[in-house]
């Protein structure tokens, strides 16, 4: 109990003088109206809110979500081979692959891999 007490205010007065440090050399930077302002996908968001949404973004953004849910699901799958039932595992994953790649066909005939429309 004794060194806790003397370990956090030990704690405070390292946290205080780290944060002094960082703030007298720290840069004093003007702000920039440029540099402040959001950058959202290719369009200044300042100039005019009636703009259309290109859906390039948005199908390049699902593809993404897709893939990368893809690679949440197969890890943990290739990490639990060795203590599971081969037959039921490469069954499972087939099945999973099967589906991923029904429909990056899919949205290859439907043309949202292509970016010259």
């Amino acid at each position: 109990m004794v060194q806790l007490m003397l370990f956090v205010p030990l704690v405070m007065l390292v946290m205080l003088v780290v944060l002094g440090v960082s703030i007298i050399l720290s840069k004093k930077v003007k702000l920039n109206r440029e540099k402040s302002s959001p950058f959202e996908c290719g369009f200044d968001s300042n100039s005019n809110f009636r703009l259309p949404f290109s859906l390039r973004f948005f199908l390049i953004t699902i593809i993404f979500l897709i893939f990368d849910v893809e690679i949440v699901m197969l890890l943990p799958a290739i990490y639990s081979l060795p203590k599971s039932i081969l037959i039921y595992w490469s069954s499972v994953f087939l099945l999973f692959l099967l589906i991923l790649l029904l429909g990056l066909f899919h949205e290859w005939k439907q043309g949202a891999l292509n970016w010259a429309f």
